[in-house]
C-alpha cells in the first residue's frame, strides 16, 4: 500500500452533486482538495452514442455501463432481499457526475412541513434544521445549477431570490391538463427544472433532444461534471476508478485519518487528510461505514447508534396512462413542466403522506420506437406512426414514504464485489399507510384521466408501484447520538472530521424530488467545514 501523493485539507469520496458542491467550495477557498470517484471519467462527446444505446429497442448496453455484464456487472453486484425488489443499477451512475448523468433534473425545495413533519402530522421525526436555516442555500444550489422557474406555485414554500432563469413554457398537453384540473378544482403550477431555458455559464440552452433521462446530449441539462470542472479549475485534484475500500481512524477512533482506495492496476493506495467528506449516495455511503469496522466499532464506523444503514427509504410511484381523440405532442420535451403540490400538505390522518402530481410530456412511445420495434415499413410505417404517437397522456405521482426502520441497506458476506468486498444488500418495504397514500394518488389521476374523457390504458398502484430512484435515509440526521448518525452540520457524532454529504442524511423524505435539497444541505455542510479548517 502506498501514499498517493501529499496529504490534503480535505477529501470527498464521491463525485456527484453532493462531492462536487463540496470540494468546489473548498477548493476555492484555497484548500487542498483531493476527490476520489469509484466510476470513470465519461467524455462528453460520447453522449450521442450513449443517447442512441439508451433509445434503441433491445439494446444490451446500458447507457452510463451499470451493471454492464462483461465489464461492470461484479463491480456493481448487489442484492435486494426485501418485500419490494429494488432495482439499484437502474436507480444510479458510478463515476464523475454521479447520477445527475442519468436523472431528469426536476427540482423543488421541500416545504415547510417536511422539517417538522412529526410536530404538524405525528409521523415520522422532525429534522433538527428549519427550511429557515436552508433557505440562503437553497437559492445558492438553484444558482450553482440554474434553475429554470417561475413563482406561480401557491404551494411552495416562501422565498426571497428570483429563479436564475425563466421558466419553460407548458407544453401542448399541458394546457389541456390545466383546463381538465381547472374543471376540477385542482390548482396547475409550472416546475422548476435544472436546465438551462437560455445559456447560462456557458451551457447551451435546452435543445430539445427529449432524451433528457438518461442522456442530455448537448449539456443543457446541469450534471454535477460542471461544479467538477471548476472545482478542478480551483486547484483540486479528482481520481476516477478509484473506489475507496474502507477508512482508517487515529488510536483514539475520534478522527479519520486515511481514506484507503484501490485503482485499475491493482495497487492499493492511502490519502490522508484534515476533513473527510463522504458523498457516495444513500447506498455505498453506509455500505463503506460499515466496511470500515474496526475493534473500536465492531458495528462499522460511525455506527454507535446502530442506524447506519437502517432507514432506507425511496419515494414510491403511482401513475395512469391512456389515449385521448386528439393530439397531445408527445415527447417534444423530454421533461415535466406543469405539476400540482395541491394534495401535498394537506392535514395527515395517519393514512395520508405526501403526494406530487406530475403531468407528463413523454406519455407513449416516439415515432423512432414504433419504427425500430416494429417490421412495417414505408406507408404502412407512416400509418402506424400516426395511429400510436401522439395521442396519449399520463399523470404521475411522486408519494412520500415515512422511514422504516426495517427497510435498511447492509452487507452481503455470502457476495463480493471486485475487490473481495461484501456487496450492499437492500431490504425494501412498502408500508400500509404509504400503501393508502398511492390509492389516494390514483383516485385523483383517475378524475382528472376521466375529466378528459381518456381511454385508460394503464395504471400503476401499490400492487405495481416502485422506486422513484432516491435512495435517502440511511445515515440519518439528528440532535441525538442515540437516534442519529450525524448531527444538523452533517459531521457525524462518533468521529469529528468525517461529514455526511447527501440525502442519506435526509431524517424524513417529503415528495420532492431530492437533489436540490442535498445541493442546499452539502453548501451548508461546506460553510460549516471550512470554519473548522479556518
Amino acid at each position: 500500500m502506498t501514499d498517493r501523493g501529499p496529504r490534503a485539507d480535505v477529501c470527498v469520496i464521491g463525485a456527484g452533486p453532493a462531492g462536487a458542491l463540496v470540494a468546489h467550495r473548498a477548493a476555492k477557498a484555497g484548500y487542498s482538495v483531493v476527490v476520489l470517484d469509484a466510476g470513470p471519467r465519461f467524455d462528453f462527446e460520447g453522449r450521442s452514442e450513449r443517447e442512441e444505446r439508451a433509445i434503441r429497442p433491445g439494446s444490451s448496453k446500458p447507457p452510463w455501463n451499470m451493471g454492464e455484464e462483461g465489464g461492470h456487472g461484479k463491480r456493481d453486484a448487489y442484492t435486494s432481499s426485501g418485500p419490494k425488489e429494488y432495482p439499484l443499477n437502474t436507480a444510479r451512475v458510478k463515476g464523475v457526475g454521479g447520477s445527475t448523468l442519468h436523472w431528469q433534473g426536476m427540482v423543488m425545495r421541500l416545504h415547510e412541513r417536511d422539517f417538522r413533519l412529526h410536530s404538524e402530522t405525528g409521523m415520522g421525526v422532525d429534522w433538527p434544521l428549519s427550511y429557515a436555516d436552508l433557505r440562503p442555500y437553497y437559492a445558492r444550489a438553484e444558482r450553482a445549477f440554474g434553475v429554470a422557474g417561475a413563482s406561480d406555485n401557491p404551494f411552495a414554500p416562501p422565498r426571497t431570490t428570483p429563479f436564475p432563469l425563466p421558466a419553460f413554457p407548458p407544453s401542448h398537453s399541458d394546457a389541456m391538463f390545466a383546463e381538465a384540473c381547472e374543471s376540477l378544482e385542482i390548482t396547475t403550477h409550472s416546475v422548476p427544472n435544472a436546465r438551462n431555458s437560455e445559456s447560462y455559464r456557458g451551457r447551451s440552452e435546452c435543445l430539445g433532444y427529449g432524451t433528457c433521462k438518461p442522456v442530455c446530449p448537448s449539456g443543457a441539462k446541469y450534471d454535477a461534471t460542471a461544479t467538477i470542472d471548476g472545482a478542478e479549475k480551483a486547484g483540486a485534484v479528482v481520481i476516477d476508478r478509484a473506489p475507496v475500500q474502507h477508512l482508517e481512524h487515529d488510536d483514539a477512533g475520534d478522527r479519520v485519518v486515511a481514506a484507503v482506495y484501490a485503482t485499475p492496476d491493482g495497487k492499493t493506495h492511502r490519502q490522508e487528510a484534515s476533513e473527510f467528506v463522504l458523498a457516495a449516495g444513500g447506498v455505498e455511503t453506509p455500505r463503506l461505514l460499515l466496511l470500515s469496522k474496526s475493534p473500536q466499532y465492531p458495528d462499522g464506523l460511525a455506527n454507535s447508534s446502530g442506524l447506519v444503514g437502517r432507514y432506507f427509504t425511496d419515494h414510491f410511484f403511482a401513475g395512469i396512462g391512456g389515449v385521448v381523440d386528439e393530439r397531445t405532442r408527445q415527447h417534444h420535451v423530454g421533461f415535466n413542466t406543469t405539476e400540482s403540490h395541491q394534495f401535498y400538505d394537506q392535514p395527515a390522518d395517519g393514512s395520508r403522506t405526501a403526494i406530487k402530481l406530475e403531468f407528463w410530456n413523454y406519455a407513449g412511445p416516439t415515432p423512432a420506437d414504433i419504427a425500430l420495434s416494429g417490421s412495417s415499413l414505408g406507408d404502412d410505417l407512416l400509418d402506424n406512426i400516426r395511429e400510436e404517437y401522439g395521442n396519449h397522456l399520463a399523470v404521475g405521482a411522486l408519494v412520500e414514504q415515512v422511514p422504516q426502520y426495517e427497510n435498511r441497506v447492509t452487507l452481503d458476506d455470502s457476495k463480493t464485489d471486485d475487490h473481495g468486498n461484501p456487496v450492499p444488500e437492500i431490504v425494501w418495504s412498502l408500508d400500509d399507510r404509504t400503501r393508502r397514500s398511492i390509492e389516494r394518488a390514483n383516485r385523483i389521476q383517475h378524475r382528472i384521466m376521466d375529466e378528459l374523457d381518456a381511454n385508460v390504458r394503464w395504471v400503476i398502484g401499490p400492487e405495481k408501484t416502485g422506486a422513484a430512484f432516491h435512495h435517502m435515509g440511511t445515515t440519518r440526521m439528528g440532535t441525538d447520538p442515540k437516534s442519529s448518525v450525524v448531527g444538523p452540520d452533517m459531521r457525524t457524532h462518533d468521529l469529528d472530521n468525517l461529514t455526511v454529504a447527501g440525502s442519506s442524511v435526509f431524517p424524513t423524505t417529503g415528495a420532492m424530488n431530492p437533489t436540490l435539497t442535498i445541493a442546499a444541505l452539502s453548501l451548508s455542510a461546506a460553510d460549516e467545514l471550512l470554519d473548522r479548517l479556518a
